[in-house]
């Protein structure tokens, strides 16, 4: 069900919400977080929406989608509540912001913070450059920003690392949970030689490889080289090289010296599959961090040179 409320009031709305709920049988006490989502004027919200109604089916929530306006507008709120079929295992409250108050959205959203349940705020298209430090921003306990929507993949991931929180967080990060596994499961296999140097190549557009690269940069302590082309992450012993590579059919080939070639299914995670992921665990992620950190002392040679697609 969808309920448009142009020209209101967050007490209007409030009030609805209330109504619809005990009229319609939606009930709170199972959501175990807010999502508030940010989204200025011109970026689309409804695939957003759509993958937040998706992941609330494993993470029960409340979405608060906040879409900011034309600033120069006559102060304006036009809501829309979403409930039931059209909310997933959520209840989603649209609020979209005009004039004066699209520069306030931390004091509109505030009548609809469930009470004692943690806050993550993301934002699915360009994030501000210090997110802990954005109005709405500095209200969550995790901040979930999206370097792929950047033109620029190097620059935005040093201003991730400038301007890093505890607490923050990014989707291109959530996108590398099996590549990395699929690593480090491969270097628990004897012979337990150490790594000596690192290769990572990968669309140079791709910011995954980049963070992949660098918390191996910071895991193994060895020159990591990233490199555009093809997905292949290569790994120097004294034994012979440990390579996993991806083919054309999105299965990841990992290859170990002495060793039959292993085949596993591997494709990349929708936005709906990262954004669960990254709302199973609240507290601030550590490794992420220590990946921003490798991507500070990667070896980028040649990368321009050998630029190409998968």
């Amino acid at each position: 069900m969808i309920i448009d409320l142009p020209s209101t009031t967050t007490e209007d709305v409030a009030k609805k919400l209330v109504k619809i709920r005990d009229t319609g049988g939606a009930v709170t006490l199972g959501r175990v977080l807010t999502l508030v989502v940010i989204a200025d004027e011109g970026e689309p919200t409804e695939g957003a929406i759509a993958a937040a109604n998706d992941a609330s089916r494993e993470h029960p929530c409340r979405v608060i989608v906040v879409s900011r306006g034309n600033r120069s507008a006559v102060a304006r709120l036009d809501a829309q509540l979403r409930v039931g079929g059209d909310a997933g295992a959520s209840e989603v409250v649209v609020l979209r912001l005009y004039g004066e108050l699209a520069d306030h959205a931390e004091n509109v959203i505030m009548p609809f913070l469930l009470p004692d349940t943690p806050i993550v705020a993301w934002w699915p298209g360009e994030a501000p450059e210090r997110p802990a430090a954005d109005p709405v921003g500095s209200l969550a306990n995790r901040r979930i920003t999206n370097a792929t929507k950047s033109a620029d993949i190097p620059q935005v991931l040093a201003s991730r690392l400038d301007n890093y929180t505890p607490g923050d967080t990014d989707l291109a990060w959530s996108q590398t949970t099996q590549w990395r596994a699929l690593l480090a499961a491969a270097l628990d296999q004897p012979p337990h030689e150490p790594v000596t140097s690192v290769t990572v190549s990968a669309p140079a557009d791709y910011p995954s490889a980049d963070l992949v690269a660098g918390w191996l940069r910071s895991a193994l302590q060895v020159p990591v080289q990233r490199r555009a082309g093809s997905f292949e992450t290569v790994l120097e012993r004294a034994d012979g090289a440990l390579r996993l590579e991806v083919d054309n059919l999105g299965n990841a080939i990992l290859a170990i010296p002495g060793k039959p070639d292993g085949r596993i299914a591997m494709r990349t995670p929708d936005t709906a599959r990262c954004l669960a992921e990254e709302l199973r665990h609240l507290d601030p992620d550590e490794i992420y961090h220590l990946a921003l950190l490798g991507v500070a002392d990667l070896d980028r040679t040649g990368q321009e040179q050998t630029g190409g697609a998968a």
